[in-house]
């Protein structure tokens, strides 16, 4: 569950700015403010499964987000390939973050 709540943030993060202010604050309320279903329905004055609904979409989008444009995987896969390089001072890592960069035209 930590490392899923981990993602969660980690998308969020990223795609924050592309959600509805209605996801965003249900989003911030449920996984970092640890506030529970009810709580956050109590709050806006909705049912218990309007907020669960909303959350689960909220997710989805995040997800297809990631799965279109990879941006966390990318970030992810440069920083892996740096740690890599300054553990071992090996510069075939960071020919590999160029590599991808050049692929992606990022």
């Amino acid at each position: 569950m930590l490392r899923k709540l981990e993602k969660y943030n980690n998308l969020f993060d990223v795609y924050q700015k592309l959600l509805t202010e209605k996801q965003s604050n249900y989003f911030k309320m449920y996984y970092q403010k640890d506030y529970s279903l009810q709580e956050i329905a109590d709050y806006y004055h909705v049912s218990r499964n309007a907020v669960y609904d909303q959350l689960k979409k909220t997710i989805a989008k995040l997800s297809d987000l990631e799965e279109k444009l990879k941006i966390v995987f990318k970030n992810e896969y440069r920083w892996h390939q740096y740690q890599r390089y300054l553990e071992t001072k090996d510069e075939k890592y960071l020919k590999k973050m160029i590599e991808m960069e050049d692929e992606n035209g990022i």
